[in-house]
């Protein structure tokens, strides 16, 4: 495999860093799911955590690296889950974190960071003006700015994943990998390239917010006047070019997949896994409902990233519970 800008050697060290209470989740067969996708499934659970999201994988490595300089202050952009996490690793490292955020969010999300004691301001405008907020702030403070997939250690906290799902038995055919910046996504897929290249890594993402995949096929940056979807966790509209770079080496294929999939995804979770997801979560079963003869008779594990979801909006999308009976 040609080099991205991660190291194995430095996502194996992150493992040391990072909260083991964040480490080692749940993987396992979800066999009730099997007769409505028609393959073999597997779930890694990364919601079963104080902050319901793989995102505190990273934060504690930038974290940690932080307070071993002496840095007392850091500042980010999120649509929720990043913001969450850093808070949560800034607080246990006395950290003066700020998020920034669009005052769109999921309330749910952004009653958490305000819980976590981080500093929070809001922004009249989608996730990339909170970006451009978040720039600001940190060139006016001097204080250090956490770009989500562009920090490395954003990519290799989550690359951690991928040295979990390697070391599985049995082996996986395929891994789907949900798509927004590409931090889960680069640092999963260097580890399975890397470790078990015969595994495909399949990166899904909204056909609302279809930035980095339309830039993945076409192998340049590709960016887009707006995002319309409900998984606001992946909803971002200019790709970065370094982040591009690695995934058009660790991927195998990047699909896009409706929003009535995400949400009969969601439904199927709660139905037959007892998981409550916010929609990016479901982004791999939605590409299995999509396209059933592709993964038929495979072994495919898909990563379950997030559950901090608005339960009002969550009850809209996926309606009256079904009859069991």
């Amino acid at each position: 495999m040609q080099e991205t800008r991660l190291d194995t050697a430095r996502i194996r060290a992150a493992r040391r860093v990072i909260d083991p209470m964040f480490l080692d989740t749940p993987l396992y067969r979800c066999e009730a799911l099997e007769p409505h996708l028609g393959c073999t499934v597997s779930i890694k659970l990364e919601t079963a955590n104080p902050v319901r999201s793989f995102k505190a994988r990273g934060t504690e490595v930038v974290a940690g690296r932080l307070a071993d300089d002496g840095s007392r202050a850091v500042v980010c952009a999120s649509a929720g889950n990043l913001g969450q996490a850093l808070a949560w690793s800034g607080r246990g490292r006395e950290l003066d974190v700020t998020v920034v955020a669009s005052r769109f969010a999921t309330r749910a999300k952004l009653d958490r960071i305000r819980a976590l004691d981080a500093r929070l301001e809001l922004v009249d405008g989608d996730h990339e003006l909170a970006r451009e907020r978040a720039a600001a702030i940190a060139r006016h403070e001097g204080i250090r700015l956490v770009e989500d997939s562009l920090d490395i250690e954003t990519c290799e906290g989550a690359a951690t994943i991928g040295l979990e799902l390697v070391d599985a038995v049995p082996s996986f055919d395929a891994v789907l990998i949900a798509l927004g910046g590409g931090a889960l996504a680069t640092g999963v897929g260097h580890v399975v390239k890397a470790l078990a290249p015969g595994v495909e890594v399949i990166c899904v993402q909204p056909s609302g917010a279809p930035a980095m995949t339309r830039s993945w096929h076409q192998r340049r940056v590709v960016t887009t006047d707006s995002a319309d979807t409900i998984a606001d966790g992946v909803a971002g509209r200019f790709p970065i070019p370094a982040v591009l770079d690695d995934l058009l080496l660790v991927a195998d294929d990047a699909v896009l997949v409706r929003e009535a999939s995400i949400i009969a995804g969601m439904r199927m979770l709660l139905d037959h896994a007892g998981l409550v997801v916010e929609p990016s979560a479901a982004l791999g079963v939605a590409a299995i409902l999509e396209d059933r003869d592709r993964f038929a008779g495979r072994h495919v594990a898909t990563i379950v990233c997030g559950s901090n979801v608005d339960m009002g909006a969550y009850h809209r999308w996926i309606g009256a519970p079904t009859d069991k009976s």
